[in-house]
């Protein structure tokens, strides 16, 4: 067995993805008999331009499932230098412990909830997504967040995570709008917000991770039923 502690992030990336593969063993004869309802994806939106059919073609398979107790790796790996740089650095072994708990707890809570990020078809966890209450302004909203390994950025995910966090709270019909708070030297988590059509409000202060001011950009998504 090979011990995994001290090696380089790169390397314990691999190995975690090498876990996954072969502990999950997903086949192509098993995902057919998957629910394709529990994808999410573009592909089978009604087609309206070129651009439109370019874009839906381009989508990810991709479905978020609540977090559980076997996800503690990946957040580890969520914690890394490079993925917490706009977020004021990694957090310590005792509170991604706690964190992981307290993700695990909110599963089922009308709260909000924490979820894995599922690339399929090899059934590989390659990040979180979520969304929870907040009082904002003196209203009270949904706060969404999510965070992609950089292995597989830029290839649309956490776009189609997002927009399943939207479709559910839409569903919830239990808040009139959604914010997000990418801070404002994150170019990718800014560029998601505009190309789901949330509505630059504002740069604010906010506090993230506790004690620690961050100067973020204030997105909100109206969540009005869809007509």
């Amino acid at each position: 067995m090979i011990k995994e502690h001290g090696l380089p992030e790169a390397t314990r990336v691999f190995f975690y993805l090498e876990k996954q593969t072969l502990n999950r063993n997903v086949c192509s004869d098993k995902m057919e008999s998957l629910d394709r309802d529990s994808f999410i994806t573009d592909r089978e939106k009604p087609r309206t331009d070129v651009s439109e059919m370019s874009e839906q073609i381009k989508a990810p398979l991709v479905k978020i499932q609540p977090w559980s107790e076997t996800d503690l790796p990946l957040l580890q790996l969520l914690n890394a230098p490079e993925m917490t740089e706009h977020l004021g650095g990694p957090e310590t072994e005792e509170q991604i412990v706690a964190r992981h708990r307290r993700y695990v707890d909110t599963s089922g809570k009308e709260t909000g909830c924490m979820f894995s990020v599922i690339l399929l078809p090899e059934a590989i966890s390659v990040g979180s997504v979520g969304y929870w209450d907040r009082i904002w302004q003196g209203e009270t909203v949904y706060e969404i967040g999510w965070s992609i390994l950089p292995a597989f950025q830029g290839k649309g995910i956490a776009s189609v995570a997002v927009t399943e966090i939207i479709t559910r709270c839409r569903a919830e019909q239990k808040h009139k709008s959604i914010h997000a708070f990418p801070s404002v030297n994150n170019p990718a988590s800014n560029a998601i917000c505009l190309k789901l059509s949330f509505t630059l409000v504002n740069e604010c202060d906010f506090e993230y991770p506790p004690g620690s001011i961050m100067r973020c950009n204030d997105w909100r998504l109206e969540l009005a039923p869809e007509r």
